[in-house]
């Protein structure tokens, strides 16, 4: 199935339409025609199944047959993360963590962050795609970029982890997930200079336990596919 992306259908429309680009693609690369069926997601959990009534390579207007919601994961993962000096890598991060099934991600500005300025533009079309790709009907909520100091004054979970390189007292997130998973996770993962002391600190008198992801040291975009995946592996052992 190819799955296409509409985030301002609802269930109640009849018609929608793709703009120049995306035409392109469903007109040019894919080959379709009028009279073809093609399936749309809003993002939101529906899958739309349409037929396409007119395109070119400037628009594709199609018919919405039928609208069918999908159920929603049963845990809900939240991923605070220090963005990489290289968006490359973040970009990396975002493209698999989505297709492993997260929910929400916000960058976070730590006192070692290297990268201070972050355009979420790029990342949403990132996100969007790996969530076509991997054929998932919820978009994960991408947050804007927001300093640690900020954040973690706001946030509630039933379940929070810090992953650091510190020395002092840590357990696997594994083994922590294992004895007791929550519905509502939280994971801080610290950028390429990992957290300040201070910034442990806080975390910790926030409620975060401490953490470690593997026996070896992890870059901040593999240390967060290997927490996405840690919590897809034990939700799903745990049904």
């Amino acid at each position: 199935m190819q799955l296409f992306y509409n985030g301002s259908l609802t269930s109640s429309d009849k018609f929608t339409f793709f703009e120049k680009e995306e035409s392109v693609h469903i007109h040019r690369v894919l080959r379709k025609k009028a009279g073809d069926i093609i399936h749309i997601t809003d993002g939101k959990g529906n899958l739309y199944l349409a037929k396409i009534d007119t395109i070119n390579d400037k628009k594709c207007n199609v018919i919405l047959l039928s609208c069918e919601p999908s159920s929603a994961s049963d845990y809900h993962l939240h991923l605070a993360i220090g963005p990489t000096k290289m968006n490359e890598r973040f970009e990396w991060f975002l493209e698999k963590a989505t297709e492993i099934g997260i929910h929400e991600i916000t960058p976070i500005i730590c006192e070692h962050s290297e990268r201070k300025t972050i355009k979420t533009e790029r990342f949403e079309k990132i996100i969007i795609s790996a969530m076509k790709q991997s054929l998932q009907f919820h978009k994960p909520l991408l947050n804007p970029p927001i300093d640690f100091s900020c954040w973690i004054t706001t946030i509630e979970s039933e379940q929070k982890f810090i992953a650091h390189c510190q020395e002092g007292n840590r357990t696997l997130l594994f083994d922590e997930l294992y004895k007791s998973p929550k519905k509502n996770i939280t994971i801080l993962i610290g950028p390429e200079g990992d957290f300040s002391k201070i910034e442990i600190e806080k975390s910790i008198q926030k409620g975060f336990i401490p953490v470690s992801l593997s026996a070896h040291r992890l870059r901040t975009e593999t240390a967060g596919i290997v927490a996405c995946n840690t919590v897809a592996d034990i939700m799903s052992q745990k049904k």
